[in-house]
């Protein structure tokens, strides 16, 4: 068993009939998941490639009695696995991911976020089942977050239809509930002149290269006059085939974000004049493709992170501030999209310990945090994180009022053009 042994942890898990289903329920399936977590973790995936993992979980969830479907959204490594009765008042989403990043691996800990979600579902549907709730689990099965799409893609299909509530754990080097994800969009740019010799006859080309050095080099000065909180940044993919030959193609990807939608869409604007310029300025013609899904910033719902706070608090964690938790810049995550559509909460837990501290050693998106994510102290802290979710989701269920602070905090935190 993985059962933690902390100073601090409060005797609600053994006195609290529910608590003690689900902490039960999770512990008792704790070493399988461990297995499942280090299968995933050896033979890591791509985005939409993750055949292997896909087929790991929903073997699993099977064994385990859940129903498991594809989806509506075609996705071949998507999966919707569900307990419960689907006519039930209240369901509650869950979502795992399991693809991993290019030449590291699991990195970001998607093994780890993989079988949180399991062991949420676990906890959830054995409380369902032990005390007759008329609930319903779902867990996602959400591809492609690296890219990221997957659950942006199985939102517009209407995989979270009637999903009253949504939520997931993330491993970091550090617990925060009131992550400031930063919302994003994804342009690919293309330009095209005209090839030439570039000894004999320079002057009869057009230099697709030298927009794309220009729109590259424009931006890195654009960057003095872009708020702390900004980002814009991208490679050149394609710069030429041969020296000697004037490019008349080139390629370049980038990336836009900013705390907030609408503040993506204002880079958007400054962006594009950049490229413009370029093309103008170099005789190039020029296509800026932006991705056809724009990756939003999350909206942390209160009463259900303050639930997940009690949770954690019980289980001997303590969280700094929310204004220092806010201070903490991080990337994007399509569960943003998902927190415009349904309440939801993605908190953040340290896999390095289980005291609160801050590992400042190593960061995500690290070959030592693909390490790390294997080592048994982040599966402890999985296990933990999603005793703590399950908890939280189970409070939906039980108690009517606090879904409904939940869900009218929801439609507050909506910004105007989505109530219209």
């Amino acid at each position: 068993m993985t059962q933690i042994h902390q100073e601090g942890v409060s005797n609600v898990w053994q006195t609290n009939k529910y608590a003690r289903c689900i902490s039960e329920a999770i512990e008792a399936a704790a070493e399988e998941l461990r297995v499942l977590s280090l299968k995933i973790h050896d033979h890591p995936e791509l985005s939409h490639e993750e055949f292997k993992a896909h087929g790991w979980m929903t073997e699993y969830l099977k064994k385990e009695g859940f129903t498991v479907g594809q989806g509506r959204s075609g996705l071949e490594t998507a999966f919707v696995a569900y307990a419960g009765e689907p006519s039930s008042p209240v369901t509650i989403g869950i979502c795992s991911e399991y693809d991993a990043l290019p030449g590291i691996g699991h990195a970001c800990g998607h093994n780890l976020i993989a079988i949180s979600g399991v062991a949420t579902a676990l906890g959830i549907r054995a409380a369902i089942e032990q005390f007759g709730l008329k609930a319903q689990i779902k867990l996602f099965g959400t591809p492609a977050e690296e890219r990221p799409e997957g659950k942006i893609m199985m939102l517009r299909a209407g995989d979270f239809e009637g999903v009253d509530v949504c939520m997931m754990l993330h491993g970091a080097n550090a617990d925060v509930l009131y992550t400031p994800f930063l919302s994003l969009n994804t342009v690919t740019l293309e330009f095209f002149g005209k090839a030439s010799h570039a000894s004999s006859t320079p002057w009869e080309g057009i230099n697709a290269l030298d927009a794309a050095i220009q729109v590259y080099s424009a931006i890195g000065l654009m960057r003095q006059q872009l708020r702390t909180d900004q980002r814009v940044h991208g490679i050149i993919e394609n710069g030429g085939q041969a020296p000697n030959i004037i490019p008349q193609y080139t390629k370049s990807v980038y990336r836009v974000r900013a705390p907030k939608y609408a503040q993506v869409k204002e880079l958007q604007a400054r962006v594009e004049h950049i490229f413009e310029a370029a093309a103008r300025s170099t005789g190039c013609t020029m296509k800026a493709e932006w991705a056809r899904f724009g990756v939003k910033d999350i909206l942390t719902n209160d009463p259900l992170a303050v639930n997940f706070e009690q949770q954690m608090n019980s289980l001997g964690l303590k969280y700094a501030s929310k204004a220092e938790q806010q201070s903490k810049l991080s990337g994007s995550t399509d569960m943003g999209n998902l927190t415009y559509a349904m309440p939801g909460i993605h908190p953040m837990f340290n896999i390095m310990n289980l005291n609160g501290v801050d590992d400042k050693s190593l960061g995500l998106h690290t070959t030592a945090f693909a390490a790390a994510a294997a080592q048994p102290m982040g599966h402890a802290a999985t296990m933990r994180a999603a005793k703590a979710l399950a908890m939280t989701g189970l409070e939906c269920i039980l108690e009517p009022e606090f879904l409904r602070r939940v869900k009218e905090d929801f439609h507050k935190q909506l910004p105007q053009e989505q109530h219209e």
